[in-house]
């Protein structure tokens, strides 16, 4: 079944056409190898307004479909999932804002967004608390009109960019484990933050930081919903829409594998003829591709079912979870069919299997998504 009609075919393949003229892959691929924020593109990005796209009408978005837009995340995944996420995360962090905050709060930050002039980095995780979210122990202490936070997150990607707004999950009560959570937005020049780069094999282009707050002074109005609403806001919908555009991107990604794979394999010579010829490269090429559909019909299923608001926990955790291990796979294949050219930068393959070890990681590990799909399977 192709969820696709034909205007959606038709978007998809305009954003491909951008990311190839437009952006380039030796341009996201110079990105990887520097560690350099891909700014260039991010600002082209604005231009066009897709930084909007997805956001509801009444804060100044264009309210397109989350199948739409997984179909643009996939297309801008094709030479590399980091790059989609340099467009990807600040947008579902930002969307907290258009679902949760006050007009003010949306006046102040959505519009700024949409023209690329800030972005935004979430963070959950602590060096005590990744899979179990839920334990975050940063604590945020009323006093008068500010919050006092201390504490230390961690695999917080983007924070240290320029212009970025951390949305971040704290302790307001240590009463109640996931009711004692909220969200604060804290710019990242704020005094008392201390971010440190981590040097990890992927999200090069992003950055993974970890950040150290020591009696940092937040205002209250920068709480985004109430004391207490965090769990709802950043464990709800925010990793719902997270995991089907990484899904999305995923497959992106995994689909350039195996272009560039199948590509090699039917320009490569050995014993005087293509590699392609063998049958076991063939076979193996094959086997790539069906899994790398398999992990698109998944994806835009999860979609699908987003938008018609439909209970979808167990398909969004299936596209995640089978997308990243598809890439998983086949970038590794992609390297045993191109040798030791896969494992050159230039070739993009070797960026395809980082990124890929990543993918089963960030964002809710393999094994995060099997115990959710498995829990959905037993409410049923």
């Amino acid at each position: 079944m192709n969820f696709l009609s034909a205007e959606q075919l038709m978007w998809r393949d305009s954003v491909e056409r951008y990311v190839d003229k437009e952006i380039g892959r030796e341009y996201i691929r110079k990105c990887d190898m520097d560690r350099r924020h891909p700014d260039e593109a991010f600002q082209k990005i604005a231009k066009m307004g897709w930084l909007k796209l997805p956001f509801p009408e009444d804060v100044g978005g264009d309210g397109m479909s989350t199948l739409d837009y997984a179909v643009m995340v996939e297309m801008l995944s094709k030479h590399g999932v980091d790059f989609g996420v340099a467009i990807t995360l600040p947008t579902f962090t930002a969307m907290n804002i258009a679902l949760h905050g006050t007009p003010e709060q949306k006046q102040q930050y959505l519009p700024a967004f949409f023209a690329g002039e800030i972005r935004f980095a979430v963070s959950i995780s602590e060096p005590g608390s990744g899979s179990d979210a839920a334990n975050a122990q940063t604590r945020a202490r009323l006093e008068g009109d500010h919050y006092k936070v201390d504490g230390q997150k961690l695999w917080c990607s983007g924070a240290g960019l320029k212009n970025t707004v951390i949305v971040m999950l704290v302790r307001t009560d240590k009463s109640d484990k996931r009711k004692g959570l909220s969200v604060l937005m804290i710019p990242n020049t704020t005094p008392g933050l201390t971010i440190r780069p981590l040097n990890t094999l992927a999200r090069r282009s992003i950055t993974t930081t970890e950040i150290f707050l020591d009696n940092v002074s937040v205002p209250a109005s920068q709480m985004l919903g109430k004391p207490g609403d965090g769990w709802k806001i950043i464990g709800g919908e925010h990793l719902q829409l997270e995991r089907v555009c990484v899904a999305a991107g995923y497959v992106g990604a995994a689909q350039g594998a195996v272009t560039d794979a199948l590509n090699y394999a039917q320009q490569r010579e050995q014993f005087g003829k293509p590699i392609f010829e063998f049958q076991v490269i063939r076979h193996m090429l094959a086997d790539m591709q069906t899994q790398v559909d398999a992990a698109r019909l998944l994806a835009y299923r999860a979609a699908d079912m987003a938008d018609k608001k439909v209970h979808c926990v167990k398909e969004v955790a299936m596209a995640k979870l089978f997308a990243s291990e598809t890439l998983q796979t086949v970038s590794r294949q992609g390297i045993q069919i191109m040798g030791g050219h896969g494992t050159l930068p230039e070739a993009d393959m070797e960026r395809h299997f980082r990124e890929g070890m990543q993918a089963t990681i960030g964002g809710g590990t393999s094994q995060i998504q099997r115990t959710m799909i498995a829990q959905e399977m037993r409410n049923r």
